[in-house]
């Protein structure tokens, strides 16, 4: 099993950090490269929501990000100490529709949503935690 955290203030400016923990990650458990799309996708589209809207009075958030490669499966767990929000009760944009016709906002949940196995979110305390699954092999090397 391979894990790692790290913790960066939720501001625009952390996520070329957010992005090389990443890389590191992925190059320290051998993980397939094509597969890291996902997860880089999945991180930058939860931390900028986090760092543009999840802002608690006066300071940024401090958000809390975790990867566990275990089985086969990899667990990207984002935690942030903003307002209560779970992204998951967004409804579901209709991608069909014509753009005028669009609300504005949700395509980055849907998208997370299709890139992930699995997508859940709980409240603990005074934290929003997202944990974003996805099946994965070990890569060569």
């Amino acid at each position: 099993m391979n894990e790692r955290q790290t913790r960066v203030a939720g501001e625009t400016a952390q996520l070329p950090r957010l992005a090389s923990f990443l890389r590191e990650f992925w190059a320290e458990a051998a993980l397939p490269p094509a597969a890291a799309h996902a997860f880089q996708v999945a991180l930058e589209e939860v931390f900028m929501n986090v760092a543009t809207h999840g802002a608690p009075e006066g300071r940024p958030a401090e958000v809390a990000v975790s990867l566990r490669h275990d089985g086969g499966q990899l667990v990207l767990l984002i935690e942030d100490d903003g307002p209560a929000f779970d992204p998951l009760a967004l409804p579901q944009p209709n991608v069909h529709a014509p753009l005028e016709q669009r609300r504005i906002g949700g395509l980055g949940v849907h998208l997370v949503r299709q890139l992930m196995d699995a997508v859940s979110y709980e409240r603990d305390g005074a934290r929003n935690r997202l944990r974003l699954s996805k099946r994965i092999g070990a890569g060569a090397g």
